[in-house]
């Protein structure tokens, strides 16, 4: 997603960086966002109001010291896009008890999938959730949330052979009160369109249980349908906010800035993959950093700090840097940083301006291939060759060959290169000891260990 529109922009930054802006570049700079901005299927309404707040802005400001236009202006569109996706992070309400949150949508857009999405993020957050199977109309739907449920290991709440939803959620209540749950989920009906019957079930359960949220679950892959869906559900059943799903694919983004900006209402969480726990609370300031090539560095951190286990983080850097690092303990640090996300991801949240879309997905495609290689043929070894690779002679060379569908030339060169960042690792531990002051002895160079500068090179492409 944002993919089009970041790279258009960051083209127009390019263009803009170094020039002293005057009233016609300004326009030719306003003129190229607003055409990218279209192009990413943002709403024509939208991108007039988003030209014009720029436009106004950039006038009535005044050039802040030690900043050039250019650099101000990229700080009011960065500003301008904050506010556009709602200005700050809305986090999700926990009143009542129990606490009710109603998803809503249409059929297809994710709503049952995103229910046990939800329900994990909840209880990762110390909540104890309980999904309700309110969907009586589509066969599937209760068995998929079931499916999931047991996925999760979260409570769920069904009737089977009942179609009486405020019935279902009556009791669904009072199952969370008796089990100690104190969010419920309610994973209601969707239609294939929007109807009065879906309408006026959606709005009976409103009025009788008047749940804390309202979530909209939008699909972003249907463009400006997302904007026409969105505005019904608002002005019927007045939302609390949007989850958007699908991000991940092919989108041009315009869906997440239009629908902001049409029902007034904040995006609260974004769907990144198929995976159960791929749902992000949704940060405007990131995602501008974002589209802007600025990176997301700190969803990144928070990332890597809930799916990695700091001990076993901390265990495996005081190995990198010693000489019992194995090919067993390299594995493991492939292991943490697939829980990562795929690379494709990481490199969106990495700050690399100026990289095309193509040629980050050129990198993720043959980084992702290399690491595949490399774990069939780790894979091929037993645990014993993996702590103590120099076992490994021409038989057994062979045998791994055969096993991971590589030639013995892969496994002499992987195991060079592994013996490389095993040094350069030794290396730079050398020399964060010296920075500390155990290197040497205080003279100039003392404890100073010589860097191969091939080194990082041989090391990035390989690993």
């Amino acid at each position: 997603m944002f993919d089009n529109l970041s790279e258009r922009l960051q083209d127009i930054i390019k263009t803009t960086s170094g020039k002293k802006l005057t009233s016609d570049n300004m326009e030719e700079a306003l003129r190229e966002i607003r055409r990218a901005f279209l192009e990413a299927d943002v709403s024509l309404k939208v991108v007039k109001s988003f030209i014009s707040k720029i436009k106004d802005r950039a006038q009535g400001e005044d050039i802040l010291k030690g900043v050039s236009p250019a650099q101000q202006l990229i700080k009011i569109v960065n500003d301008e896009i904050i506010e556009l996706l709602g200005g700050e992070n809305k986090p999700i309400s926990n009143d009542g008890d129990p606490n009710l949150i109603m998803l809503l949508g249409l059929q297809g857009s994710g709503k049952t999938t995103t229910a046990a999405k939800l329900a994990l993020t909840l209880r990762k957050n110390g909540r104890k959730p309980l999904l309700v199977a309110a969907d009586v109309y589509r066969p599937a739907a209760v068995k998929q949330l079931k499916t999931l449920a047991k996925q999760i290991d979260a409570d769920v709440f069904f009737k089977e052979d009942c179609t009486d939803v405020k019935q279902i959620v009556k009791e669904a209540i009072d199952y969370a009160k008796q089990n100690g749950c104190n969010s419920v989920i309610i994973d209601t009906a969707g239609r294939l369109q929007i109807d009065t019957d879906m309408m006026a079930e959606l709005l009976l359960l409103d009025r009788m249980y008047k749940p804390a949220e309202k979530l909209l679950v939008v699909d972003a892959m249907v463009g400006q349908e997302a904007v026409n869906v969105a505005q019904t559900f608002n002005e019927q059943l007045d939302i609390t906010g949007v989850i958007l799903t699908k991000l991940d694919g092919d989108a041009r983004g315009g869906a997440a800035l239009s629908v902001v900006y049409s029902t007034e209402k904040p995006i609260k969480f974004t769907g990144m993959g198929e995976k159960i726990e791929a749902l992000e609370p949704f940060y405007p300031e990131r995602m501008a950093q974002r589209i802007l090539g600025m990176g997301d560095i700190v969803s990144l951190v928070e990332k890597a700090q809930s799916a990695i286990d700091e001990k076993e983080a901390l265990e495996l850097q005081k190995k990198m840097f010693s000489k019992d690092f194995s090919i067993e303990d390299f594995v493991k640090i492939q292991k943490q940083i697939k829980m990562l996300g795929s690379m494709d991801q990481i490199l969106g949240m990495l700050p690399i301006p100026g990289i095309s879309k193509k040629d980050k997905e050129n990198i993720a495609n043959e980084g992702e291939n290399q690491l595949k290689k490399i774990e069939a043929l780790i894979n091929s070894m037993t645990p014993k060759e993996r702590q103590t690779p120099d076992i490994l002679n021409a038989n057994r060379k062979r045998r791994i060959a055969a096993g991971s569908g590589s030639t013995v030339q892969e496994i002499n060169k992987f195991l060079n290169d592994f013996e490389t960042m095993k040094k350069m690792m030794k290396q730079l531990s050398g020399m964060q000891k010296m920075m500390r002051g155990k290197g040497g002895k205080g003279g100039k160079g003392f404890g100073m260990p010589k860097m191969n500068p091939n080194m990082m090179g041989k090391f990035g492409r390989r690993f």
